[in-house]
């Protein structure tokens, strides 16, 4: 017989309890200020598309996540929807960034969790993982993340057709508001590219910032 606790257990779904994280308008940027959040992470460079340590990275943090939600399940009795997946980006050449030349390119993947989910959930889902993956990236945390006053939009087309309009924020809107960089550029996946065509792909496009001195 399934537990009454269980059956009758709300998922809690940061998408919803903090929409304005995931929404904007599209093609356009509007100032928000990003609270600090945990995410389970991990480091790496090269093509995303072709880098054996990407596919690597992404199959670590959903199965630690998950691993991790499902053990917050049975503890506390809360349960959560998986956030979707986010990226920090940058290449030690900005150049580098904006002409797509992938192979320089270096990412922080990364996937949040609500508040409620300390750091002692971490271990255990990871020595679980372990067991399925075997040896995990070395760069694999959790850890917090805060921004703070951001600019954000949302891109609905291909990642290789962001371009554009990240180049008119960085070179058009940032000088007229008198802001500079305050972190790298940031990536949030509302669709799950295995099962939507490029021209339809929902993301959020988010870049920190502060005042030029």
């Amino acid at each position: 017989m399934a537990d009454p606790k269980q059956q009758h257990m709300s998922k809690i779904d940061l998408k919803k309890q903090h929409a304005n994280l995931y929404t904007a308008p599209i093609g356009k940027f509007v100032e928000i200020d990003v609270p600090p959040g945990h995410f389970v992470k991990v480091d790496g460079q090269g093509d995303p598309n072709t880098s054996t340590a990407y596919k690597s990275a992404i199959e670590w943090i959903y199965s630690v996540s998950y691993a991790m939600k499902f053990a917050v399940k049975a503890a506390l009795q809360k349960d959560y929807v998986v956030p979707p997946l986010e990226g920090l980006w940058w290449a030690d050449n900005p150049a580098d960034f904006q002409a797509r030349n992938k192979d320089t390119w270096r990412w922080t993947m990364m996937i949040p969790t609500p508040d409620f989910v300390d750091p002692s959930f971490f271990e255990p889902a990871l020595a679980k993982t372990r067991k399925k993956l075997g040896e995990p990236p070395a760069s694999l945390r959790f850890e917090s993340y805060a921004e703070g006053a951001c600019l954000q939009t949302l891109h609905i087309g291909s990642y290789d057709d962001e371009a554009p309009i990240l180049r008119h924020l960085h070179e058009v809107l940032m000088p007229e508001r008198r802001l500079t960089f305050a972190g790298p550029h940031h990536e949030i996946y509302l669709s799950d590219p295995r099962k939507t065509v490029p021209e339809k792909l929902k993301t959020i496009l988010r870049q920190p910032v502060k005042a030029l001195s």
